[in-house]
């Protein structure tokens, strides 16, 4: 059991790759993170050597031919934020499996005094049940959240509001890049650690996947999960 969740979460796609005409390599590793015109759409980047990858299926028509380099860079945008959103969802999902939910560490008893819906009521419900539960102000302020994010980085260029700009910086070709300027710990941003990030979140949007079926559909899961 642990060897497949290991699987699954090493286990990633190489897709949405922005083409170059050119090789573009890096000093960390030059043959892990070579960036080539065409990508294969599947594939596996073991810890070190050659990826590799399963299939013949190329992602480049939407760079080549449906759109241009830009198109790549919105499509890897997108991809970043729901790898986030998923490894997010994932470790929700495993708190809430695991019994590591706030009824146990909140001091507060209610989530909502006014709808009457508490931790514990949560806590003892599935997680999928226990999200179609949360009062729906609860639901709002989740999305409006989201929502100052998604327009912070619509606005910003480099952590500043691009004030004198006619075209919000998000709204221009190759704008949405997905980094948001944000690194109060003043971690170091290098080429590695962003393949690490786009990698988990590949593997989390598998996990989640499998675990809300798994959840909502009996035997749709072939493998025994942890809970």
């Amino acid at each position: 059991m642990k060897l497949a969740l290991l699987s699954l979460l090493v286990g990633s796609t190489a897709a949405f790759t922005t083409p170059t005409t050119k090789s573009v390599t890096t000093s960390l590793n030059a043959e892990l993170l070579e960036v080539k015109a065409k990508v294969p759409c599947f594939g596996a980047t073991p810890l070190g050597g050659e990826p590799v990858f399963i299939g013949e299926n190329y992602w480049d028509k939407f760079t080549l031919e449906y759109g241009s380099e830009a198109t790549g860079t919105f499509l890897r945008a997108a991809e970043l934020k729901h790898g986030r959103s998923a490894m997010l969802a994932v470790t929700g999902f495993a708190f809430h499996k695991l019994g590591w939910t706030l009824d146990n560490i909140s001091p507060h008893e209610y989530l909502s005094v006014t709808e009457g819906v508490k931790f514990a009521d949560l806590a003892a419900m599935s997680p999928v049940e226990a999200i179609h539960n949360i009062p729906a102000g609860g639901l709002a302020q989740m999305f409006a959240a989201i929502t100052l994010v998604e327009i912070y980085e619509l606005t910003h260029r480099d952590g500043k509001l691009a004030y004198d700009e006619t075209v919000a910086p998000g709204l221009q070709p190759g704008g949405l890049t997905g980094d948001l300027g944000w690194n109060p710990l003043g971690v170091k941003v290098t080429d590695r650690r962003r393949l690490s990030e786009l990698q988990n979140g590949r593997a989390a949007m598998f996990a989640i996947s499998a675990w809300v079926a798994a959840e909502t559909i009996p035997g749709s899961f072939p493998l025994p999960l942890p809970w």
